[in-house]
């Protein structure tokens, strides 16, 4: 992987990274595949959307279909069918999220199967190897996601062994030719966040992710640790802040300085009839859409937009059609590239200020619905 800037907005960066299978323009939003699908949507529909992406989940491709299975196909990328490049995180933030099922110590995570119910053990080294099975084109060290509620105390001991783990995961890696990330823990303190971020630059990872935000902080909590970590990151690698999907979120978290970003909302929300607009969220499902024939969004291109009415959609979703999952899906990923393409083009521009500012005064913080 190679990783350059290509312009700067004061801490707002462009640029692009490069790797064997396409290159992809930064700041990058990456679409989540956790069963080796972004859900309703094919390959060829990705690469229309704007995606050059995207996002595997080394916990649930480990438990179904199994590694072996992906092996047959010569790694995550035939299997799929999906050419371009792709990040696997490590399966941290599952047991973070399963922690009734799992016990974590030095040595890794023992869990119990949300598949089967059997006990599996996953360890630093494992993790690594897992991900290099898969053939991922970046890939994760494990880490304990710290709960936000954490003491100091508690937050720094997670913190502590996340770094130790970190050091396995680069130890295991050894010369493979992915990309290997390094995280960034210390739960909601920026003294812990700091440390940890000076630490992991010690050690040297190919980039740097933030991880364990959008678990629960105020706005202004994370705008806080945001800047405390990006202070102590190098210039020249890339900077991945993990599950953020809220566009105003991507918004700070960019004018901070990172580059990459994933987030299973634009999926989930349009399964659920949530579709983002440049006017903020439409609700598909309110009646104020059974007679509206204009499409979601008149400035947007995709085909849904270009083919369907509101009225089309909403009536696909109250008789639970797949298609109306599917064209949602369509529009929402849509949305999301051209949005991170309108911010490229901001930053390239000198304009991103501005550019942030008209987007809040368009869609204030919190905005639900449009007209």
């Amino acid at each position: 992987m190679r990783f350059s800037v290509h312009a700067r907005d004061e801490s707002a960066r462009c640029g692009r990274l490069e790797f064997v299978r396409g290159k992809v323009d930064t700041p990058a939003f990456m679409p989540v595949g956790t069963h080796g699908t972004v859900k309703a949507m094919t390959p060829e529909e990705l690469v229309a959307s704007g995606t050059q992406i995207i996002l595997g989940n080394t916990f649930h491709l480990m438990l179904r279909p199994g590694v072996e299975i992906i092996r047959l196909h010569k790694g995550l990328h035939n299997f799929m069918q999906w050419q371009g490049p792709i990040l696997t995180d490590s399966g941290g933030y599952q047991t973070f999220s399963l922690a009734r099922m799992s016990k974590i110590s030095e040595q890794g995570v023992v869990f119990k199967s949300p598949v089967d119910g059997a006990q599996v053990s996953l360890s630093p080294e494992l993790a690594v190897e897992i991900q290099q099975q898969l053939d991922a084109d970046v890939i994760m060290v494990l880490d304990e996601c710290t709960a936000h509620a954490a003491s100091w105390t508690e937050a720094l001991e997670s913190m502590q062994l996340s770094l130790k783990w970190a050091g396995r995961c680069k130890a295991a890696h050894g010369e493979h030719d992915s990309a290997l990330f390094g995280i960034v823990q210390g739960g909601r303190y920026a003294d812990l966040r700091r440390q940890c971020a000076a630490e992991l630059v010690d050690m040297g990872f190919s980039g740097y992710a933030l991880g364990g935000l959008c678990v629960g902080e105020e706005f202004s909590e994370r705008e806080a640790l945001l800047d405390a970590m990006v202070e102590e990151l190098p210039q020249d690698k890339p900077r991945y802040m993990m599950g953020a999907g809220k566009p105003h979120d991507i918004l700070r978290a960019v004018h901070s300085g990172v580059d990459m970003f994933d987030c299973v909302l634009p999926t989930r929300n349009a399964r659920t009839g949530f579709l983002y607009t440049r006017s903020g969220l439409l609700r598909i499902r309110n009646s104020r859409y059974r007679n509206d024939t204009r499409p979601v969004d008149e400035s947007c291109t995709c085909y849904t937009c270009r083919n369907f009415s509101r009225a089309y959609l909403r009536h696909l979703d109250k008789c639970g059609e797949i298609l109306g999952a599917r064209l949602n899906t369509i529009h929402n990923l849509h949305y999301f590239q051209d949005f991170m393409r309108d911010i490229r083009q901001a930053i390239t521009d000198g304009q991103f200020a501005q550019f942030s500012r008209d987007f809040c005064r368009m869609q204030p913080l919190d905005t639900e619905s449009v007209a």
